[in-house]
């Protein structure tokens, strides 16, 4: 055979073995095989299971601020925000994860989605309950932002009272722990972005109550119903069900760790961008959720420099009305 010749099926050779050893183009199924064993049997896009490239991305910010000493603690959370927003016992299983590996310890639960907001005759950048097609980071915008965060401080505020029999009222205090944000969700304290319960106080009226330390100077207490939306929307922030709140609350008391929504805006373009050209996502090794990828259609992402100044000019443009004064509590006096 001509020397030539020799060297050409020599040098195919070596590069198809390169390119069998190196890394694989998928991020997810890359990141998977490096998983131990009892937390690579929760990945997947079943009901309870984590997408291989949340879980790939939450797991890095985790051990990146872990090696930089800005966390210590055993735990860290990750959330979805393509799935469906459905109840921890519904079929979809919730979307937010609590991953703590030392203790081979694996949780999902619930977690609202943030509303967006419709502006008539200007922007509708609103959600649905089930599924988020608008996400963003916008200061007013009550939009859902993905990317990297770190839990800080926890901050207690009192709701209101409720009637939990008709001659018992309690109290709603509800707990808020504040995530402060980098890159693209370094905002999240000027939009006062965390997580709570999903839980407040409506139809607010006030009830004559001088002996409560909550009463104003004048004696009075905001009264009104509790209302729980554990499957609905949020403000933009992360919120939980009431019942699996305190748990949330008590992993990062004085102990900060992270948390990963997904997705981020490179991924919203690049979804978007795939749909465009009529290629399905997962062929170009790009992730969403097909149940709700079928009901939005296409997800946009609206970014700050674009969307906060038609936010502000609207509100110059439609002010609010004067405040009224809270009624009085009938039968409260």
């Amino acid at each position: 055979m001509h020397p030539k010749l020799i060297l050409l099926k020599y040098l195919g050779f070596l590069s198809a073995v390169a390119c069998l050893s190196a890394p694989s183009a998928s991020f997810a199924s890359e990141g998977a095989s490096r998983l131990p064993n009892w937390l690579n049997a929760h990945v997947g896009a079943g009901n309870g299971q984590i997408a291989p490239m949340v879980l790939e991305r939450a797991r890095a910010l985790y051990q990146e601020k872990l090696s930089q000493g800005k966390i210590r603690n055993a735990c860290y959370f990750a959330m979805d925000a393509t799935r469906p927003n459905d109840l921890t016992e519904a079929p979809a299983g919730g979307r937010f994860y609590i991953i703590c590996e030392a203790e081979q310890s694996f949780r999902v639960i619930s977690s609202g989605h943030g509303g967006g907001r419709n502006l008539p005759g200007v922007a509708n950048f609103t959600n649905g309950r089930q599924c988020a097609k608008n996400f963003g980071n916008a200061l007013n915008s009550n939009l859902t932002a993905g990317g990297a965060y770190l839990t800080s401080e926890i901050k207690t505020s009192f709701k209101g009272y409720y009637g939990v029999s008709p001659k018992q009222e309690t109290v709603l205090t509800r707990s808020f722990v504040q995530f402060d944000g980098v890159g693209e969700t370094a905002n999240a304290r000027q939009r006062a972005i965390g997580g709570h319960a999903s839980a407040l106080v409506s139809g607010i009226c006030m009830m004559k109550k001088p002996d409560s330390p909550y009463a104003n100077r004048d004696g009075y207490v905001p009264r009104g119903k509790l209302v729980t939306y554990a499957g609905g929307r949020s403000d933009g922030c992360t919120s939980w069900s009431p019942s699996e709140t305190p748990q949330v609350l008590s992993m990062v008391n004085d102990n900060p760790t992270t948390l990963y929504v997904y997705p981020e805006s490179k991924d919203i373009a690049a979804v978007s961008k795939a749909l465009a050209t009529g290629k399905a996502p997962e062929k170009s090794g790009l992730y969403w959720n097909a149940t709700c990828l079928q009901e939005i259609g296409a997800p946009k992402f609206w970014a700050k420099e674009t969307l906060e100044p038609i936010i502000t000019k609207y509100t110059q443009d439609h002010p609010a009305p004067p405040p009224r004064p809270v009624p009085i509590c009938e039968g409260f006096l």
